[in-house]
């Protein structure tokens, strides 16, 4: 049975494939389809046709967009993965099996996670079904994949929690057009520093228990270990540099007369994203847009929506059609494994 389980998986990684090729379409489709004449088109014709209208429709948005602001964006594309990929480096320090397994193959697994969670939705679950076919196979146990799924996830928030800090301690008033979208927004400068002042009070907290060695806490037979200083350290660098990286792509595919600069973007990415993550729609779609139109009111809005575009292409709809690949490559390897496990030994070998 456990040799037939081994076939079985590679099969349901195909069928992933298959999911992922088809959500990729989706979304182009509904990036595309944002103008009523646009919806009209592809609720004809055939998968030809609408392929067609799809890059007419997206091309002529970027079009506006000069190269120079392409290449930036997609300098701060690779700084953003790069990050993402030490997240579960830095995990695999803390649990001591860093050994023996490249960066180059953290890389990837880190690429591919992140390529299908941020598209699809429950990070946590779709997510830690990549980390656990990879690292399974490197030998991890599911409990210790579990360890690192989980700090990869803190580390995130504790660099959203710290950056944001820093924002609302430097642009409070950030908070203030959010009032648009909701009355719990209606706060005044004072009291978003001091949200600001209380988020990185929690981060310090974290490192100083680092700092201090804390004891691992035990319930039942499960142990928490407290990451150490050194851990922490590279979380502290991580986390943000991730951050800096994503807001970077839809800075510089601002333009630049309108621009209201790197501090008010990466707040209303941080704030946009976040509620993207915790209302689990794939990608933010409308969310992002209404807070980036909210804070920043005097950007063009065709210009905000070209910027979310060129953001959601580099980071979230060409890294998942790249992640396809990827798992095709991995599960044809699994599949040759599996099929070798359940051949028929030779009488010398039984």
């Amino acid at each position: 049975m456990k040799r037939y389980l081994e076939f079985i998986w590679p099969v349901l990684g195909l069928v992933a494939v298959v999911m992922s090729v088809k959500l990729l379409y989706m979304k182009l489709k509904a990036e595309a389809g944002g103008d009523q004449a646009v919806r009209t088109l592809l609720e004809t014709g055939g998968l030809w046709d609408h392929l067609k209208v799809i890059a007419s429709v997206i091309g002529a948005k970027l079009a506006v967009i000069p190269p120079h602001a392409y290449m930036l964006a997609f300098a701060s594309t690779l700084v953003a993965y790069a990050a993402l990929a030490w997240y579960d480096r830095i995990a695999l320090i803390h649990l001591g099996r860093q050994q023996g397994i490249s960066f180059f193959y953290i890389a990837v697994c880190s690429f591919v996670t992140y390529a299908l969670s941020h598209n699809i939705g429950a990070s946590v679950v779709s997510g830690g079904m990549v980390r656990l076919r990879a690292y399974t196979a490197k030998g991890l146990s599911a409990a210790e994949i579990a360890v690192l799924v989980a700090l990869c996830s803190f580390t995130f928030a504790f660099g959203t929690l710290a950056l944001l800090g820093v924002v609302l301690l430097v642009e409070p008033q950030i908070i203030q057009p959010l009032t648009s979208l909701s009355r719990h927004f209606a706060i005044g400068d004072s009291a978003a520093r001091l949200v600001g002042v209380g988020l990185l009070a929690f981060c310090t907290i974290y490192v100083l228990g680092a700092w201090l060695k804390l004891r691992p806490l035990k319930i039942g037979g499960f142990k928490i270990v407290y990451p150490r200083l050194p851990v922490v350290a590279r979380q502290c660098l991580a986390a943000p540099l991730e951050l800096i990286g994503a807001a970077g792509i839809i800075y510089f595919a601002l333009p630049a007369e309108a621009n209201p600069g790197f501090q008010i973007v990466m707040g209303a990415f941080l704030l946009s994203f976040s509620a993207g993550l915790l209302s689990q729609v794939p990608g933010g779609v409308g969310v992002m847009e209404a807070v980036f139109l909210a804070v920043m009111p005097g950007v063009p809005a065709t210009a905000v929506f070209a910027a979310l575009l060129v953001w959601r292409l580099f980071y979230l709809l060409l890294p998942l059609a790249m992640a396809v690949p990827a798992i095709i490559l991995f599960e044809r390897s699994q599949i040759g494994k599996a099929t070798q496990a359940l051949a028929p030994k030779p009488p010398a070998e039984r």
